[in-house]
């Protein structure tokens, strides 16, 4: 059983799920990807190749998910293209940096989304075949052809939002394969755009997230303790979930590179284990 995991996490170390977006580069010569077709759904039995349980990368334990139904999230992709192509993914395929995929830590695979740029209103939809990205502050690492699709391969990286496309209900997931012809709608609507193209509800900001607690006072201890390290402009913002009041301790509004950077100063500091967040 341990041989079984170890290897389970060397294979998951092999694909795409490293991706920290350094030094990586797309093809030499410009392709124009604005117009690529989405990936397709075909519905097929999943199989146990990339979907162990859970599993252990860096130190931290993932928990993969039994079902996509109702899975929405929202944060930071990246994108992963030369240095990883042609490399196996978690579920012994190749990378691909021009077809439609994503990597994920705890989607199934296979199952596909949709992902919006919230900055610009991009949209497509991927195919999850890998696992990753294990960089704090991502939560989905699209193919090259995927990013540039969505606008935000020569920025690295983009405020994206997450909408699981449902399954085929006889107990199969969905698998995408490239389109051969223009997709047919899959994907559920997205929430009413506003003029800039951005869906309302999305216009959100990037915070890192200190800490949340049960507890104001303890919240108001972590404010301090920041203070102290001459890490200012924390603020307490209080709301409610499941009947009890949380406080929770974050500095922003900042920019993706402002948010990487305090992310890695407070954990060089001891200071918890701060959160890239959407809000």
């Amino acid at each position: 059983m341990a041989r079984h995991i170890a290897l389970v996490t060397s294979l998951l170390l092999l694909g795409g799920c490293g991706s920290l977006s350094t030094g990586d580069y797309g093809p030499r010569k410009h392709i124009d990807f604005s117009g690529a077709r989405d990936a397709m759904p075909e519905c097929e039995k999943r199989t146990r190749a990339g979907n162990p349980d859970t599993y252990v990368v860096r130190g931290k334990r993932y928990t993969v998910l039994k079902s996509s139904a109702g899975f929405s999230q929202r944060g930071i992709g990246s994108w992963y293209g030369q240095k990883f192509h042609g490399r196996k993914t978690s579920n012994g395929e190749r990378y691909d940096m021009y077809a439609m995929t994503a990597a994920h830590k705890t989607l199934p695979i296979p199952s596909y989304v949709r992902v919006t740029n919230l900055d610009n209103g991009r949209s497509a939809v991927v195919r999850i075949n890998d696992r990753g990205p294990f960089h704090d502050g991502r939560i989905i690492d699209l193919s090259y052809a995927a990013a540039s699709k969505l606008g935000y391969a020569g920025a690295g990286t983009a405020r994206v939002a997450i909408e699981a496309i449902e399954g085929c209900g006889d107990g199969s997931t969905p698998v995408l394969r490239q389109a051969t012809a223009p997709a047919a709608p899959v994907a559920p609507s997205l929430p009413p755009r506003s003029t800039s193209g951005v869906p309302e509800p999305f216009k959100q900001q990037v915070y890192v997230q200190l800490g949340a607690f049960l507890s104001a006072s303890n919240a108001e201890q972590l404010r301090q303790r920041l203070a102290a390290n001459d890490i200012a402009g924390a603020a307490i913002q209080s709301d409610s979930a499941g009947g009890q009041s949380i406080y929770r301790v974050r500095i922003g509004p900042l920019n993706v590179k402002q948010a990487d950077t305090l992310a890695a100063r407070m954990a060089l500091l001891g200071l918890g284990a701060p959160k890239i967040v959407l809000d």
